[in-house]
């Protein structure tokens, strides 16, 4: 039986679990995937307090050493169910495992969201792909599209135009949402161009992708790429915890800035929470007021 258990092994869930452990609360934090989440995606963080440049691995390591050292115990374990049985929690992982705790913190995350083409999924991994800093270096010297007009896609165009041949920023809308600076750098590589006013209707190809449809001001055209990476947001991996929480229409989990839930010894941090900024800082800030509530809860 622990104190906490933390779903999610991100910035947030990390945080919450070495305020947790300072607090005297025994924790145990499950993770899917790879402890620190979407960060370990990032080749340079340079908007972390205390770090003029780091690597997302390099801090991800930092955030799982600090707490560990706290005496956090940690599991690469999948969890596939919850049992809220009042005073007790229970948490399933798909090995098998059965663990209890008297509070929970989800800290769950977001999964990047598929723009919805037939055979998406089938083309993922065979040209379709949704990190640029993973896939990125398969592409060296290929064509490659950019699909999203947001601050990730803007990175991943910028990252991607230094070792592909070419790259096209497809976009729906008129003007991107991101950054000017980052739009700037893109207009002065000259192996980068813009489509705007323009969607993604079919992907072309067999095992492989060839290339893209694409419907502009009215006009249908191919786009000849060999990959195509798709940055058009994120959806939060709440579905699981339904039972405990009250979903806004995105799915996100709405709870106020204390992180509580409408479920007693239930809380929610980072990424998976409906809020309006979502930042490494403002996911370690959840962890640690997700922490101290769960805290507060056991007295």
């Amino acid at each position: 039986m622990y104190d906490i258990i933390i779903i999610g092994g991100g910035p947030a869930g990390l945080t919450a679990a070495t305020y947790a452990r300072r607090a005297g609360k025994s924790v145990l934090v499950l993770e899917k995937n790879a402890f620190g989440g979407q960060i370990t995606w990032s080749p340079k963080v340079e908007n972390f307090p205390g770090f003029l440049s780091v690597s997302g691995v390099d801090l991800a390591d930092k955030l799982l050493e600090q707490a560990m050292e706290q005496g956090a115990e940690v599991e690469l374990e999948e969890v596939c169910g919850v049992r809220d049985e009042g005073a007790v929690k229970t948490v399933l992982t798909e090995s098998g495992g059965s663990y209890q705790a008297r509070s929970l913190i989800i800290a769950a995350g977001a999964r990047p969201r598929p723009l919805g083409l037939p055979r998406e999924e089938e083309l993922t991994g065979s040209g379709v792909c949704y990190c640029a800093v993973c896939d990125g270096a398969f592409y060296k010297g290929k064509a490659v599209a950019v699909a999203g007009g947001g601050n990730s896609a803007l990175q991943d165009a910028l990252l991607l135009s230094s070792s592909c041949s070419h790259v096209t920023l497809i976009h729906r809308r008129d003007s991107f949402r991101g950054e000017a600076r980052l739009v700037e750098a893109l207009r002065e590589r000259e192996n980068v161009d813009f489509l705007l006013s323009a969607r993604i209707t079919a992907l072309c190809g067999e095992a492989e992708l060839t290339g893209l449809e694409l419907l502009q001001n009215g006009q249908t055209r191919r786009l000849e790429v060999e990959g195509l990476f798709v940055a058009v947001g994120h959806q939060p991996d709440n579905g699981l915890f339904a039972p405990l929480l009250d979903l806004d229409a995105g799915g996100y989990a709405a709870s106020g800035e204390d992180c509580r839930t409408r479920t007693p010894g239930v809380f929610v941090a980072g990424d998976c929470r409906s809020k309006q900024v979502r930042q490494l800082t403002t996911a370690a800030a959840d962890g640690a007021v997700a922490a101290l509530a769960a805290c507060a809860y056991l007295g």
